[in-house]
């Protein structure tokens, strides 16, 4: 079963996750990591929840892993 990375109950902190950068966004680029914050308030949001990952970087979710 595939989580949809859009809706915030998916997100939990401790999760491995892959996100793109603000920077990445128009190439696509993925990193990887652990979920810290849950920075996107709202149920959803269309583009991937906003989070920051134990490396301190901060993306959009694309893919629950």
């Amino acid at each position: 079963m595939i989580l949809d990375a859009r809706k915030r109950a998916n997100i939990k902190i401790g999760i491995f996750v892959e996100i793109v950068l603000k920077a990445n966004q128009r190439t696509g680029e993925l990193s990887q990591g652990v979920v810290a914050k849950i920075l996107t308030k709202s149920v959803s949001h269309p583009y991937g929840i906003k989070v920051q990952l134990e490396s301190g970087l901060i993306g959009r979710v694309k893919n629950i892993i």
